[in-house]
């Protein structure tokens, strides 16, 4: 993201995008205070800034579509607050995107599954001792819960 801040480039469609709101805030040269106080407004300037799917990480997760869909998600919470859960979600898109999903359907369904995976550590280990690596052992789960409701 850091290098995408200092040398801005038109993306490919399919490219996904997952930044926090500082990370947000870096990519558009603002502070992180403005991104938080109107997220959806800069989900929007980082999509067509990029042309590509935008995952706004935060409470409230965003996905935005460069034909101007959006999608907001209530999945998750402080507990994926983490090193490394934003890698797992990368890596969830990406696995979507391999099996088929194009960019904002795999963005979306991958923060619900996220998300999902964040409630059922959550519930096991309380707010706190989260890894990447708990964060991952719990994704098998957290489908068949997405599957089934």
């Amino acid at each position: 993201m850091n290098l995408l801040a200092i040398h801005p480039v038109t993306l490919n469609k399919n490219c996904v995008l997952t930044p926090h709101p500082g990370e947000a805030a870096r990519l558009l040269g603002i502070s992180t205070q403005e991104v938080q106080a109107n997220r959806l407004k800069y989900l929007v300037d980082l999509v067509a800034r990029f042309e590509a799917t935008v995952v706004l990480k935060g409470a409230g997760t965003l996905v935005g579509a460069p034909d101007g869909t959006i999608a907001i998600s209530s999945a998750g919470g402080p507990v994926l607050a983490t090193a490394g859960s934003g890698d797992v979600l990368a890596g969830i898109i990406g696995a979507l995107i391999a099996k088929g999903l194009d960019s904002f359907e795999a963005a979306c369904a991958a923060v619900e599954l996220h998300g999902m995976a964040g409630q059922l550590a959550l519930d096991i280990c309380g707010e706190h001792g989260l890894t990447a690596t708990g964060l991952v052992s719990l994704i098998p789960q957290a489908l068949l819960r997405c599957l089934t409701n």
